[in-house]
């Protein structure tokens, strides 16, 4: 069939859009075809979407189904900034993909701060991959039976599972949770570089099969969310998942002053008053202002899977005024992230992994350290804005 063949039939319905490529010589073709079947059936132009310069053929092999080209996000760099990091430690701009006005302006007044002040101080001090599956048993009893299956044979487990893999390690499974006749194994693994969704995922049920032959019970889900992955959840606020950072830094009293147009007695105030107490009367799991548009901008920017922005948003910022000197803080316990794999093969996700210095094995660590040091410079600017009362006029004058 011809292209006017196929986009005939794909509007009548005699063929689906995934078997385009059965009748297209390459992918390209088809995605050009698809995009124009779009354009029919909506009655609109794709002008746009349709101008790119990745390669859709290795996207489609590991990344997209049904593509029509690809959408266009404005990237811009922020810094430099000072990283005093186990693993970052040096000036780095940090590239930033946002729609958002202001937002890059505002991180950028973080970083003089922070630059100004000798750098902002991080750490990594954990690092795991979580995956939960829920075993449905017939009684209690069972269930209790498979509880003690799991603890009795770690080895054994830690072997199946690490068979599957050369890069992901076992740590531990726990908690495992009990709930009548459904039990929920959280299996916690190290992943390496790579962010390890998949790998722990053929790992875990690899166990599973273990589990029936020995007890004949069998998983009905192998994510049962416990894990939790991609929902805000107080456990791994608490436990910990993808990788668990830290920042600080002593802003001095000259510094807050200048740079901040604030005090630090103003700028703990307001986030007492904003991050902790609002926090709490809303209910919320975030204690933070907004932890979320750097996760986000960095994550578009850097190929990362978008939907675990609602993880990295979960962490407590802390403000301490210490005799006029600027104490602030930023924890993220639930950090997932990656330098190799999934969406970081991406050509324009590659340019910014490499603006950073962190593309490839061993740069997730790094790579961590500059995401919270960024989240942090995020963080004291808009809380120091808040308390200095420029946040409206700041978009304002922006044109936002």
């Amino acid at each position: 069939m011809n292209r006017e063949e196929i986009i005939d039939k794909l509007l009548s319905g005699q063929i689906k859009l995934y078997q385009i490529d059965n009748y297209t010589k390459t992918a390209t073709e088809a995605l050009d075809i698809r995009r124009e079947f779009i354009e029919k059936y909506s009655k609109c132009e794709l002008e746009h979407i349709g101008k790119y310069s990745l390669d859709m053929e290795t996207a489609m092999d590991k990344n997209i189904e049904n593509p029509i080209g690809t959408v266009q996000i404005p990237i811009g760099v922020a810094g430099p900034v000072k990283i005093n990091g186990e693993y970052a430690n040096d000036d780095f701009f940090i590239p930033l993909a946002t729609s958002e006005g202001a937002l890059i302006a505002s991180i950028n007044r973080g970083f003089s701060a922070i630059t100004a002040s000798g750098g902002v101080n991080a750490r990594v001090i954990a690092d795991k991959m979580t995956r939960a599956p829920v075993i449905k048993t017939k009684s209690v009893k069972e269930s209790i039976d498979v509880k003690r299956w799991f603890e009795d044979n770690f080895d054994i487990i830690k072997e199946i599972a690490e068979k599957t893999t050369s890069h992901g390690k076992l740590i531990k499974i726990d908690p495992i949770i009990i709930v009548g006749n459904y039990v929920y194994p959280r299996f916690l693994y190290s992943t390496g570089d790579s962010m390890g969704m998949n790998m722990v995922t053929i790992a875990t049920e690899k166990v599973l099969e273990k589990l029936y032959a020995d007890l004949g019970v069998q998983a009905i889900a192998l994510s049962g969310n416990l894990c939790v992955d991609k929902k805000p959840a107080a456990i791994n606020q608490i436990e910990g998942r993808g990788k668990t950072v830290v920042a600080d830094i002593l802003i001095p009293e000259n510094i807050v002053k200048s740079k901040l147009k604030s005090t630090a007695k103003a700028i703990e105030e307001v986030n007492i008053a904003k991050n902790l107490i609002g926090s709490a009367a809303a209910g919320s799991m975030a204690y933070n202002a907004h932890y979320a548009n750097m996760i986000g901008a960095i994550f578009l920017a850097t190929g990362q899977d978008e939907a675990h922005v609602v993880e990295g948003s979960l962490g407590i910022t802390t403000a301490e005024d210490r005799d006029g000197d600027l104490y602030f803080s930023v924890n993220m316990p639930d950090l997932p992230l990656a330098t190799v794999g999934g969406g970081t093969r991406l050509e324009t996700a590659n340019e910014a992994l490499n603006i950073l210095g962190v593309n490839g094995t061993d740069g997730v660590n790094k790579f961590a350290e500059i995401v919270i040091s960024t989240v942090l410079a995020g963080e004291l600017s808009l809380v120091s804005a808040l308390a200095a009362g420029h946040l409206a006029k700041a978009h304002q004058e922006l044109g936002r």
